[in-house]
């Protein structure tokens, strides 16, 4: 337990969530086991015993999420005290995030009895795992993404926000925003691993490398992006629940034609991914949530559409960010799944997701797939500053 422990409060710090040594993890083994000593686990070993969970997290995060959660706790939250992030990673898995005013075990009960996490204003994130430490990780990486996402939006279409609210979102994006751009202006890296690939494995190790670079690069937090080779007559895909920077031994390969149960472990995208390459030459595809990304296909000028409220759902409106299409879409296959908005869009080097993110395809390799997505990324980034003046 204590090496699960150390593992996620090390890619916490790594993947600049946290400062290193800030996180207090607990694992239930035979006895609780924590990571470090901290005041904090007389409050979490009442709480560990009041749910039934496996781990619990609590960190303050690192800057500029630890500005960010303070200040939508403060100007954000609804009248019934929760943050309600509305890009598709939080509709579908955080719903909202309940904020706390202390550590009272009785009250962050009662919120994580409903939810995954708990914000506890003025300290930082509390989330716990049923099963493994990696769900708090996942948990607590998802609610940086997601606030960080809500305050650069909210900020950038700031109907409804107090004037308050304005002056400290402005203070914070601002050095949000410069503090990003020092980060993905200076990453150049890419990925050295070339094709065509004529072995499976050699195919399997580019994706590795992909997948690793792409979380080294922030284009996507935890295990939310996938990624795709098209190989003989399948498709080799990450598998769902999947972390980016761990693939080794989590990639199947599946049938084009959907012959075998291959896909039931696959990526829950991987009809979109079918989709693509059924309509095109392509023969990789890359799948992260860069910010940037995400923030920028979630404005719209248009403020009396009749379909405000479902972009996620269905748009009627050709949307673009420089030459890349925005288009609505769910995970799943459904009427308004992304089997049927993505294919049709990814034409050029890259489509984004209404709230989602960002799809790029590659010719043979992951190359050009990987310097789209950043790419594209910083003109997403330069589209914000354009926004915001």
């Amino acid at each position: 337990m204590i090496s699960l422990l150390d593992k996620y409060s090390r890619k916490l710090s790594d993947q600049g969530l946290c400062e290193p040594g800030a996180p207090v993890l607990g694992g239930l083994d035979a006895v609780t086991i924590w990571n470090r000593d901290a005041d904090e686990i007389k409050a979490l070993e009442r709480i560990i015993a009041g749910l039934n969970i496996n781990s619990i997290l609590f960190s303050r995060p690192a800057e500029p999420y630890f500005s960010i959660i303070n200040a939508l706790a403060e100007h954000g939250a609804g009248y019934d005290g929760r943050i309600g992030p509305q890009d598709t990673e939080s509709r579908t898995f955080l719903h909202d995030i309940p904020v706390v005013r202390d550590m009272e075990p009785d009250i962050v009960i009662a919120a994580l009895r409903r939810r995954k996490s708990v914000i506890v204003r003025d300290r930082g994130i509390l989330t716990f795992g049923t099963v493994s430490p990696e769900q708090a990780f996942v948990t607590y990486s998802s609610v940086c993404f997601s606030c960080y996402v809500k305050l650069l939006a909210d900020f950038a279409s700031p109907e409804g926000l107090s004037p308050d609210a304005v002056q400290a979102y402005g203070d914070i994006a601002e050095k949000t925003v410069r503090s990003y751009g020092q980060f993905i202006n200076n990453f150049d890296e890419s990925p050295v691993i070339t094709g065509p690939f004529e072995e499976a494995g050699r195919a399997m190790e580019a994706m590795a490398e992909a997948g690793l670079l792409t979380i080294r690069s922030r284009m996507v937090d935890s295990f939310f992006g996938n990624i795709s080779c098209r190989f003989g007559n399948g498709i080799l895909i990450s598998q769902t629940g999947s972390s980016m920077d761990e693939l080794a031994g989590l990639i199947d390969l599946c049938p084009m034609d959907n012959s075998s149960t291959a896909g039931i472990t696959a990526s829950s995208e991987l009809s979109a991914h079918r989709g693509v390459y059924t309509g095109t030459d392509r023969r990789t595809i890359l799948h992260g949530h860069p910010k940037f990304s995400v923030i920028m296909s979630m404005l719209c000028g248009e403020k009396s559409c009749s379909l405000r409220g479902k972009c996620h759902l269905s748009c009627d409106r050709k949307r673009f960010i420089g030459d890349v299409p925005v288009v609505p879409g769910e995970v799943g296959t459904g009427p308004t799944g992304l089997c049927n908005t993505l294919p049709p869009a990814l034409k050029g080097r890259g489509a984004i997701v209404w709230g989602h993110g960002l799809f790029t395809t590659g010719a043979i390799d992951f190359t050009d797939a990987f310097r789209n997505l950043v790419a594209i990324e910083k003109m997403c980034f330069e589209e914000y500053g354009s926004v915001k003046g």
